[in-house]
């Protein structure tokens, strides 16, 4: 059985310090990752990082030189003129370092653009069999490409499945409102959005393709 490693990376986005703070507390890590500007808010909770990722063009050097010479923190600096964001670099790491649980704050927010890119990057983790979920106050975000059981969490309201590629197929849906029996999901449409569990714990099954898995609260 592989030994458990579960990965905590904090980016830049928009994120709500109560939540975050009760989910830290709540929870183990074997790493703490920030990305970039993620470090601001694990500074303001005094929350102490392993690594600390990213081009620093958007970190407050004065938190940064907190941290410089910590010898217990590894910082890779990486060039601003990069293929990848500091965020797709975090997830890279994490993996590097045989995470098989990557949870990330910071990943969502008013950078559309960020955002989506966030979620695209989440396949680079489902290609290895890594569970890698964005997490925010009101949603939980993942991809999935396999069977998934969901047991009912009462703070998630809606179960929205919005296909990755360009389309994914065999999709079955057992415990939710709106089941489905062999569907196909295409880019373009929107009948994956706003279902509802219902059964204590539901099935989503999936034969071909990749979907986006959203749990939302409102």
């Amino acid at each position: 059985m592989n030994k458990m490693v579960k990965t905590l990376i904090v980016t830049g986005g928009k994120t709500e310090e109560d939540f975050f703070i009760n989910f830290y507390r709540k929870n183990k890590f074997n790493y703490i990752i920030a990305s970039d500007s993620g470090l601001r808010l694990l500074d303001k909770c005094s929350i102490i990082p392993n690594y600390i990722i990213g081009d620093f063009d958007s970190i407050d050097k004065n938190i940064l030189d907190k941290y410089i010479n910590n010898r217990n923190i590894e910082i890779k600096k990486l060039n601003p003129e990069k293929d990848y964001t500091d965020t797709h670099m975090a997830i890279k790491l994490a993996i590097e370092l045989k995470s098989t649980d990557i949870t990330i704050f910071g990943a969502t927010g008013t950078r559309i653009d960020h955002v989506i890119a966030n979620i695209h990057i989440l396949k680079e983790a489902l290609e290895k069999n890594i569970v890698c979920k964005i997490l925010d106050n009101k949603n939980e975000i993942q991809l999935i490409n396999k069977k998934t059981i969901l047991e009912k969490d009462e703070n998630y309201k809606y179960i929205s499945l919005i296909p990755l590629t360009t389309n994914a197929s065999g999709i079955t849906l057992k415990g939710f409102k709106y089941p489905l029996t062999d569907a196909t999901l295409k880019i373009g449409h929107s009948i994956g959005i706003s279902n509802e569990q219902i059964e204590k714990t539901a099935i989503i099954d999936i034969k071909e393709g990749i979907l986006i898995l959203i749990k939302s609260k409102d």
